[in-house]
């Protein structure tokens, strides 16, 4: 179970990598309104949601990304996905890079793999 533990650590950390390189390259917008605007414009290649946003606010965002056909996970929590972005206080995020959106999704899915070893 260790070597689980640390791998999801490992992942975790690399994630956080790409994440800072997505917002240092500008390649992240954040926020309910943001978001909604740009995945109308068609911008948004991954839609991030954080597990702890209200319950209400996740629906609204799964069910736009559905409408407007947007790749979506829900993941992490606000304050870890805002650390990530170097943002405070945002649960949604949208990410604007095709390149981005699948290292960043392949990264969720594989801890989101990982966690499932491990429990």
């Amino acid at each position: 179970m260790c070597s689980a533990g640390s791998s999801t650590e490992a992942a975790r950390r690399k994630l956080l990598s790409y994440m800072g390189f997505a917002a240092r390259a500008r390649k992240i917008v954040n926020g309910y309104n943001t978001c909604v605007f740009t995945m109308e414009k068609g911008k948004v290649r991954l839609l991030i949601i954080a597990e702890d946003l209200a319950e209400n606010s996740k629906k609204k965002m799964i069910a736009a990304a559905g409408r407007l056909k947007v790749e979506y996970r829900v993941f992490g929590d606000s304050e870890e996905m805002s650390h990530m972005t170097g943002t405070a206080g945002k649960g949604i995020f949208g990410i604007t890079d095709e390149n981005f959106a699948k290292v960043i999704s392949k990264e969720i899915d594989h801890i989101k793999a990982l966690e499932r070893e491990v429990f």
